[in-house]
């Protein structure tokens, strides 16, 4: 099996500290109290996925939070202060929705499995942030909601990931109410995976981590992709999709190698081809 390099680098600097260990590149929002999603935190959340796509030590991609507050959205002070331009602000707010679109779009996309680890509060789009990501571990102290109807501010642009997690019934209770759910209920409605006491909350990630580090990459890219591409079609395009991924898949050496490691009950050697 390839090498997983232990630590590759680490900077706990600026709104995201990022490092690497054992294939998992931890990305921890840090400006707390509320690590909100300013243009300089997306921007540096969107250079680390960017910089992980080709990246062969990267195998997984965690997304964690300093503090009591996983993410309380956008930061509405730094929107406020570009009501005195002279547009008003549109430019500004245009910039900041269409930046937060890329990047909660990048992680669907993104050929890595990408994993919010939550602990604390997640609003508006601190919540499209965990809905986003393809997995989302949740500690028991954690909260979740769409607040924005409470300040006239539908949450339009959290509503779109929340919608493709939740029941519709669900989800518009939460963008019509504005109220908190607990990490509890948020497993009910299937936006979290599962819920962990905090102190357990590491640990259990990890496991998560290295049991998907453990598999073929380029198996997961494969199937990721053809995940949410599917799911945007109809059933009988989703059929014709997914049989014409996997015979491509069982052409790959990946898939030649873990067949034959299966069949001779032995460790499979990936290749990533």
């Amino acid at each position: 099996m390839a090498e997983i390099v232990a630590i590759k680098r680490s900077t706990p600097e600026g709104p995201v500290w990022a490092s690497l260990d054992k294939g998992v590149l931890r990305l921890v929002l840090s400006n707390p109290p509320a690590n909100v999603l300013s243009v300089a935190t997306m921007a540096a959340l969107q250079a680390q996925l960017d910089g992980a796509m080709d990246d062969k030590a990267i195998r997984v991609i965690v997304i964690a939070a300093q503090g009591g507050v996983f993410s309380a959205g956008h930061d509405l002070k730094e929107l406020t202060a570009h009501r005195s331009d002279a547009d008003r602000g549109r430019a500004f707010f245009e910039l900041t929705m269409s930046r937060c679109s890329a990047l909660m779009q990048s992680i669907v996309r993104h050929p890595k499995p990408v994993i919010a680890e939550v602990d604390g509060l997640a609003t508006a789009a601190g919540l499209q942030l965990v809905a986003s990501c393809d997995l989302a571990i949740a500690s028991d102290q954690s909260t979740f909601c769409t607040p924005g109807v409470n300040i006239g501010l539908f949450c339009s642009t959290p509503m779109v990931e929340l919608s493709r997690n939740v029941s519709r019934k669900q989800a518009m209770e939460m963008l019509l109410t504005g109220e908190t759910i607990d990490a509890t209920t948020a497993r009910d409605f299937g936006l979290v995976n599962r819920v962990v006491p905090r102190e357990y909350l590491n640990h259990i990630v990890g496991k998560y981590t290295q049991t998907i580090v453990s598999k073929s990459p380029l198996t997961l890219k494969i199937g990721k992709e053809a995940f949410y591409a599917q799911a945007e079609m109809s059933l009988a395009e989703a059929y014709d999709h997914a049989a014409r991924v996997m015979v491509d898949n069982m052409l790959a050496k990946d898939a030649e190698e873990g067949i034959g490691a299966f069949i001779d009950k032995r460790q499979a050697d990936w290749t990533g081809e």
